[in-house]
């Protein structure tokens, strides 16, 4: 990898861009608290709080991810799944792990790092936050997108990523982009096994991972051991305006009108922008002003709760 590197990340600086998928390395594989033993314990501590997902490994690509934990249950606690997750048929992450002070600290260690090269093309970084996936043999993730710009890093074991471009609106429609800003919502994905011509494919193992900018639809899966893979991600100015650009179409879209694509006509965004902010902060001074608490998007960490 040429440029400047980390102490932890190994990226291509002179070539990147924050809006194109791209391949990358990483030190972590060693790192004491990415073995398993550190991770049951982190789990323990999670799942106290609500902050474990899991589903069994009867999901399948074309499984909704937002109901994957419903409809294929995992019935063992976390505990008795990350001990023996080769034999645990199951899928599990850990949720926002910054908000544990050890696993905040790997979080900012491996952010930092790369914060000053990050910056220099996409200022702003943000909304920060670490996520830890433990998966059994075998076992997919579901076709979705994140909000998040993310670098995907292969700890232990070997998967197989498929990434999709975020301007193919032939794999997911602006409308399903516009719907998932505002809502969250991923209802609009679809999977067809015809997009696995369209995607990106990383074959990953320990040392290596992926960059993946914010709403670009992906789909693991795992290969024939268990495997340990973390994503750090965080917002950007940059994540923040198309988000705010989004969530304005959706609210159109809601009243009968069907606006352009993002990024198709500037002035159009920029009146979009204006407008959307306008909205925007009149509703958190209306919270405000009723006494509820209001989140923001350019918060340093990632509100908890959010996946």
């Amino acid at each position: 990898m040429s440029g400047p590197s980390s102490k932890w990340l190994e990226v291509a600086w002179d070539q990147f861009d924050p809006w194109r998928i791209q391949g990358v390395r990483h030190h972590l594989a060693a790192h004491p608290a990415l073995q398993l033993p550190a991770l049951v314990e982190l789990g323990k501590r999670l799942e106290a709080r609500g902050r474990v997902r899991s589903h069994s490994g009867d999901a399948t690509a074309g499984t909704s991810f937002n109901e994957a934990p419903r409809l294929h249950p995992n019935a063992k606690g976390v505990e008795a799944t990350l001990s023996d997750i080769e034999h645990a048929a199951a899928w599990t992450s850990l949720l926002n792990v910054q908000s544990d002070p050890q696993y905040r600290a790997v979080v900012d260690e491996v952010l930092d790092s790369i914060r000053p090269q990050v910056e220099v093309v996409d200022p702003g970084m943000c909304y920060r936050a670490g996520w830890i996936f433990l998966t059994s043999p075998r076992a997919v993730t579901p076709f979705h997108m994140d909000k998040e710009h993310n670098f995907i890093l292969q700890v232990q074991g070997r998967k197989r990523i498929y990434v999709w471009d975020h301007r193919d609106t032939q794999v997911v429609s602006e409308h399903a982009r516009d719907r998932f800003h505002r809502t969250h919502s991923r209802e609009l994905l679809q999977w067809r096994e015809e997009y696995r011509e369209r995607a990106q494919v990383f074959e990953l193992e320990p040392g290596m991972g992926a960059y993946m900018p914010s709403t670009s639809p992906h789909m693991v899966e795992n290969g024939d051991g268990p495997s340990i893979t973390m994503s750090f991600t965080y917002y950007t100015r940059s994540t923040r305006r198309d988000a705010l650009l989004h969530r304005t179409h959706d609210m159109l879209r809601g009243r009968g009108w069907v606006p352009p694509v993002v990024g198709r006509f500037p002035l159009f965004d920029a009146a979009t922008l204006a407008a959307g902010g306008l909205y925007t902060g009149a509703k958190r001074l209306a919270r405000r002003l009723a006494g509820a608490s209001v989140d923001s998007d350019a918060a340093p960490y990632a509100k908890v709760g959010d996946s």
